[in-house]
């Protein structure tokens, strides 16, 4: 089902929407709501990883949830995007956050895994929105190019792969290799 409107939906209209068929998950971009594409096999793998990675070096931290809605704003706009993981500090996380409410401030970190049908460039665009509204680190996982590509705030992004080493400042204690990453998937070489 897709909740095709002849007017723009508020962000208080698209979080009171009834729930989609299925599995479906819907975001909020430019006034409409959107389907998120079903992961797959590899992307539902990389997620399984990531997601543990994230919980085992910053889970006491923070909160690390997959596909759970946060709203924000997007060139003046209510968006309301679902990252397939992302990561909110204590330092970040609303004391009135309700469980089964969309996160309501920027994550620290947010982790896009490239589905089929989408291209590196979409997600290029997409990190920089993700930044523009306040997200520290947006990670964007190709597993075509077996390749993590980190974006931040005030630098040029890096791109990590096969033995090379990931870590960043914003998260004391995470450190690993890209290859062990998709090894742990059991993402075969091609």
């Amino acid at each position: 089902m897709i909740f095709q409107t002849k007017n723009q939906l508020t962000l208080q209209e698209f979080l009171h929407l009834p729930s989609g068929e299925g599995d479906t998950t819907y975001e909020l971009v430019d006034g409409q709501a959107i389907p998120k594409m079903s992961p797959k096999k590899f992307h539902s793998k990389l997620t399984r990883v990531l997601l543990n990675l994230i919980e085992q070096l910053c889970g006491a931290n923070g909160e690390v949830c997959p596909e759970l809605a946060v709203s924000l704003t997007r060139r003046g706009r209510d968006w309301v995007p679902v990252p397939d993981i992302l990561y909110i500090s204590n330092e970040r996380l609303p004391s009135d956050w309700e469980e089964e409410g969309v996160c309501s401030v920027p994550p620290d970190l947010v982790i896009e895994i490239i589905s089929p049908g989408q291209t590196f460039g979409q997600m290029i665009a997409k990190a920089k929105d993700y930044l523009d509204a306040k997200v520290l680190r947006v990670w964007v996982i190709d597993s075509k190019a077996r390749s993590i590509t980190v974006f931040f705030p005030d630098a040029a992004p890096q791109t990590y792969m096969g033995d090379e080493i990931l870590k960043d400042a914003l998260f004391p204690g995470l450190e690993f290799t890209v290859e062990q990453v998709f090894l742990q998937a059991k993402i075969p070489l091609k």
